[in-house]
């Protein structure tokens, strides 16, 4: 057997239940593919991506709906060593990968302000462009069920703000494009166990911006929420998933405001009522 057909089959067998399982609940909970689409699926060279192509490979050849997938990735300035990890990846991995090169790494390095925040819009323009180009109307990424977590308590505790990624988002910059994330209901511990029991090698992060200590106050707050978590989960073993019900279950009537369609209400509005 072929070796990437053998790491396909860890996917269906192996992580049955905790990868595929949790892919397809996602899928069709939050009603992310449809028949007919087209998909560009950003695979920028670490684990979550790269299992995420193979998810979408997988669905599309049993998934039961007739949609389209483009592979694609942008090089925003990687060393050789890492375009070459990238490109031997995706061959072991048999994923039809189209890599376009742009120089948002230099970009981020001349700026005075976040360079994770900056690197990021950056690197979301240019694959919605590269997608639209494409006649893709979906992008998908690989954020997992951590990263919606850590993401809430990211916004609380730093942005004083209560709002977390969502499964899909309909596009405000680019027409006709929707944003899908089908690993979200995936935990991290899994998609690591899988690169693990595969023996799969991936690129970590690859910005020579956030190597500088000038700007590793940037490239610590996801950390620190990690650690976080992992605390609280000490003597709470449910911590992470009541966090993830927090957004499923927000009381409109016992909070002090909220926006919608960017008009700010409070709960005076209908305090009477």
């Amino acid at each position: 057997m072929e070796r990437y057909k053998e790491i396909e089959r860890t996917i269906v067998k192996t992580y049955r239940k905790d990868i595929w399982g949790r892919f397809v609940k996602a899928v069709e909970k939050y009603q992310l593919i449809e028949n007919g689409d087209c998909i560009a699926v950003c695979v920028s060279g670490g684990k979550d991506s790269a299992l995420l192509a193979k998810l979408m490979q997988l669905y599309q050849s049993y998934g039961g709906k007739k949609f389209e997938v483009r592979f694609i990735s942008m090089d925003p300035g990687y060393s050789d060593e890492n375009r070459r990890r990238l490109e031997e990846n995706a061959q072991l991995l048999n994923i039809p990968l189209e890599i376009f090169s742009t120089d948002v790494f230099d970009a981020v390095e001349d700026t005075g302000t976040s360079p994770c925040f900056i690197c990021a819009r950056m690197r979301r323009g240019y694959l919605y462009r590269k997608a639209k180009a494409a006649g893709c109307n979906k992008i998908a990424l690989g954020h997992h069920y951590d990263d919606v977590i850590e993401t809430i308590l990211m916004g609380m505790l730093y942005g004083a703000q209560i709002q977390t990624m969502l499964p899909k988002l309909i596009s405000d910059n680019v027409e006709d494009m929707e944003l899908i994330r089908p690993m979200y209901l995936i935990r991290e511990q899994d998609v690591l166990a899988w690169t693990h029991y595969n023996e799969l090698h991936f690129l970590q992060c690859a910005c020579a911006a956030t190597k500088n200590n000038d700007n590793r106050s940037f490239t610590t707050k996801r950390a620190e929420i990690k650690q976080l978590i992992a605390s609280l989960k000490k003597d709470n073993p449910l911590v992470e998933s009541n966090i993830f019900g927090s957004v499923e279950n927000v009381n409109l009537r016992k909070i002090l405001g909220y926006q919608k369609d960017g008009e700010k209400r409070t709960f005076l509005d209908d305090y009477r009522k």
